[in-house]
Order: C-alpha cells, then structure tokens, then sequence
C-alpha cells in the first residue's frame, strides 16, 4: 500500500465518524464535574466538521444518518435543544 493511499485510507469520514464515537464512549466513561458539558461541547466542535464532510463525500442519506448517530452519542445536549425550541414555539 502507497503512502497515498493510506493518507486517503486514514482520511475517509467514515472512519473518523467512528473514532469519533469511540472517543466520546471513553471520554464518557470518566466522571466529570460539570456532568460531561465541556466534553459535549468539544465533541460538537469536532463532530460538525465531519457531519459536514461526510455530507458532502456521500451524500444527504449518510449525512442525515451522521446526525442520528451524533444524537444517540450526544443524547442530553439535544434533549436541552429540543426542550429549548419546543419552549420558544409555545410562547
């Protein structure tokens, strides 16, 4: 295997989709002071980027299906949003 293709290799979205989910299994397994927030928010930061690229490399159906697999990892902080839009449309 060439250089190259190992750089594409190690560069498919897919791949870093799942580190992704494997960093915030283990980063959810230490206990944390602020109930896991500031990890949430570097696991969004990191995860959009990638929500984005694996969008635009295979399409809307594998993007849509990133974002689900983003929620089910990220279950509180979409919770709080779906608590906070449903809030502003009562209003």
């Amino acid at each position: 295997m060439t250089k190259q293709a190992l750089t594409e290799t190690l560069a498919d979205p897919l791949i870093l989709i799942g580190l992704w989910v494997l960093v915030a299994f283990v980063m959810a397994a230490f206990p944390s002071n602020d109930n896991h927030w500031r990890r949430a928010y570097v696991l969004m930061g990191i995860g959009a980027p990638l929500l984005v690229w694996i969008t635009w490399q295979y399409g809307i159906v594998m993007g849509l299906l990133g974002v689900v697999v983003g929620g089910l990892v990220l279950r509180w902080p979409v919770y709080f949003l779906w608590r906070w839009i449903r809030g502003k449309v009562a209003r």
